[in-house]
C-alpha cells in the first residue's frame, strides 16, 4: 500500500491522534521535504498549548532514566506525553541514534506516549534547527507534556532555554566538582534543579552545594526572581522523588500561566524559531549559487571567502 503523504490528510490524522501520521509528518518536517512548509504552517497553529520540559545536564547524570520515570508518572495521570530525544549525529548521514535510552523506550508501545529521536546535526547547544517543527507536530497530536532531552554536552546546552518552557538541570552527588564549576549561564537557565541518583552517598552535600551556587546571585546583590528554582532529590532508578519533581514542574507551569513570563518565553521561542528558519534559508540560497568557477577563483587566490560571500548574499 503506497504511503499517503498528502499534507491535508496527514494534518487531519495527526489532529485525530494518529501516531503513524504524526511519525510520517515529523519525518517530513525534520527532513525538510517539499511538503514540510505546508505542514509546519498548519501545525504552528497549535504552538504554546503543551508544557515543554527541557531536560539537560552533563553526561552520566541519568537524564534518560529520569525522563522515563516522568513519562510513567504522567501516564498514571492519563496525560499524553511526547518525547524528543536529541542525539549526536552521524557526520556522514546526519542520522540520529537513540543510544542508551532503554528506560524511555519501555514506553514506546504506550498509545499515550510518542517518542522520537532527532539528530543534532552538529548544532551548538545540542539542538537541531528543526526542533520547533517537531514540537509543533506533537502539540497538534494533542500531547499535554513534551519532554526535550538534549545530548548531554553539559554547559553548552543553554540554548534549551530558547525552546523549553521549563528547564530541568540534572546532576548527581558524584558530580560535586561539576556543581562547583558550573558557569553562570547554566545556573541561570535552570527552572528546576535535580540531584539525581540520590541513593548514592553525598546527596545532602550536592543539594547544599547547588543551593549555595543558586544563592550566589543574591549575595552579589541581584534582585530576587519571581520564580526561585527549587532543588529536587531523586532516584530515577527506584522512583524516589519523581512525584515531588513533577509537582515542581507543574508549579512552574502554573507560574508561567499566571505571570507575564509565560508569554515572554513564548515570544523568545518564536524569535528563535524564526532565526533558525532565516539562517537555514539564507545559507541554502547562498550555497545554491556556489559554482565551480567561484571555487576556481578561490584556488587561484583571485578572490576570498569574505568577498565571495558578500557577493553571494546580494
Amino acid at each position: 500500500m503506497p504511503r499517503n503523504d498528502d499534507p491535508s490528510d496527514l494534518i487531519k490524522r495527526v489532529r485525530r491522534g494518529d501516531h503513524a501520521a504524526a511519525s510520517r509528518a515529523l519525518s517530513l518536517v525534520v527532513d525538510e521535504d517539499d511538503a514540510s512548509e505546508i505542514l509546519a504552517k498548519e501545525f504552528f497553529k497549535s504552538s504554546g498549548r503543551a508544557q515543554k520540559v527541557g531536560v539537560c545536564g552533563p553526561p552520566g547524570a541519568g537524564k534518560s532514566t529520569l525522563t522515563g520515570r516522568l513519562i510513567g508518572h504522567y501516564r498514571k495521570l492519563k496525560l499524553r506525553v511526547g518525547v524528543l530525544a536529541v542525539d549526536p549525529s552521524s557526520s556522514i548521514s546526519g542520522g540520529a541514534f537513540l543510544g542508551d535510552r532503554l528506560r524511555i523506550m519501555e514506553h514506546a508501545t504506550d498509545p499515550g506516549v510518542f517518542i522520537r529521536s532527532l539528530a543534532s546535526r552538529g548544532m551548538i547547544g545540542g539542538l537541531t534547527h528543526t526542533i520547533f517543527g517537531a514540537i509543533h507536530v506533537l502539540e497538534a497530536l494533542g500531547c499535554d507534556k513534551i519532554i526535550v532531552e538534549t545530548v548531554g554536552t553539559g554547559q553548552d546546552e543553554v540554548e534549551i532555554a530558547s525552546v523549553a518552557d521549563t528547564v530541568v538541570y540534572v546532576t548527581t552527588p558524584a558530580m560535586g566538582d561539576e556543581i562547583q564549576a558550573m558557569k553562570a549561564g547554566a545556573m541561570e537557565i535552570g527552572d528546576v534543579f535535580v540531584v539525581n541518583k540520590a541513593d548514592l552517598a553525598g546527596k545532602d552535600k550536592a543539594v547544599a552545594d547547588l543551593r549555595a551556587a543558586l544563592g550566589l546571585g543574591h549575595s552579589a546583590g541581584q534582585a530576587p526572581r519571581a520564580w526561585e528554582p527549587p532543588i529536587a532529590a531523586t532516584s530515577a532508578l527506584s522512583g524516589e522523588g519523581i512525584a515531588e519533581l513533577a509537582r515542581e514542574l507543574d508549579g512552574h507551569w502554573e507560574h508561567l500561566q499566571k505571570s507575564g513570563e509565560g508569554r515572554a518565553r513564548l515570544k523568545k521561542q518564536h524569535a528563535t524559531e524564526l532565526q533558525f528558519w532565516i539562517q537555514r534559508r539564507v545559507v541554502r540560497t547562498a550555497l545554491d549559487r556556489v559554482t565551480d568557477k567561484i571555487l576556481e577563483e578561490m584556488v587561484a587566490h583571485k578572490s576570498d571567502p569574505a568577498s565571495l560571500g558578500r557577493r553571494l548574499l546580494k
